[in-house]
Formats: structure tokens, sequence, C-alpha cells
């Protein structure tokens, strides 16, 4: 595909999770679709195929807020098979506490799809905010 269909898609994605709706961005995500959170936090690390970023990276931040994710794009800068798209969580935990945090999102490209994604941000605010995603939201609280 080319730069312009992948900045459409991305542009599309990002619409739909400005309005909580992350249907199309998983539904975009190649089966071995590689996501990496920078950083050395408990949420940092790679997750490898898409089962994988569901259960261990996407379930327990869904278990920790209140309504669905959102997520605004800012900032697309797309070059053929690779796309960088500054972002702005709009988002409240389950206990109250407002997680606005700001992302630069890499992706690749493949076959129109998404194969790899690698998220920075601020991976304090994660921890500070998130807590542990391994320890079930009952367990934490």
């Amino acid at each position: 595909m080319s730069s312009t269909d992948n900045k459409q898609l991305l542009q599309e994605i990002f619409e739909g999770l400005a309005n909580r709706d992350g249907t199309l961005f998983i539904d975009s995500m190649t089966p071995e679709c590689r996501w990496t959170t920078i950083g050395t936090g408990k949420w940092s690390g790679t997750f490898e195929g898409k089962p994988a970023i569901l259960r261990d990276l996407l379930g327990p931040l869904r278990e920790r807020l209140a309504e669905r994710s959102k997520t605004v794009a800012q900032r697309f800068i797309v070059d053929g098979d690779f796309a960088a798209v500054e972002a702005r969580g709009h988002n409240v935990t389950k206990a109250g506490a407002p997680y606005r945090n700001e992302y630069c999102f890499v992706f690749r490209f493949s076959g129109g799809k998404i194969a790899e994604v690698t998220e920075y941000s601020d991976t304090e605010l994660i921890s500070a905010v998130l807590g542990d995603p391994v320890v079930p939201l009952a367990a934490a609280g």
C-alpha cells in the first residue's frame, strides 16, 4: 500500500479511537503483529502476536479504565510502510484517577495491515496510575 493508503487507514483508526472504538485498530493488525512498549516499567515489553496483545496488554488496560480507551491523534507522519502518530489519551480509571498519557506510536505496515507497533509514552505515569498489569484489578484494589 502507498503512504496515502496507510495514512488514510491510520486516520480512520484514530477517528474510532477518539470515539472509544478500537474495532478497526484490532481488525487492522496482522495475526503476527508485534507491539513493543518502550521503557523499563511493568507495562513495558514486547507482545508477540495479536492474541498476546489483546490478553496481556490491552486486556489489563481495559480492566482498569472506567470506559473504553479514548486516544486522540494530534499528528500523522507517514513514509511508505512506516508511520508515526503523536496522540494523547483522555481516560479515567475505575478508581477515578485521570489517565492522560501522551504517546508517539510508530507503525510498520505489511500488506495493508499493521505488522508492528512501537509505543513511546510516559511509563512512570502508566505505573503510577495503572499499577501492575499482571495483578488482577480485584486483587490490586
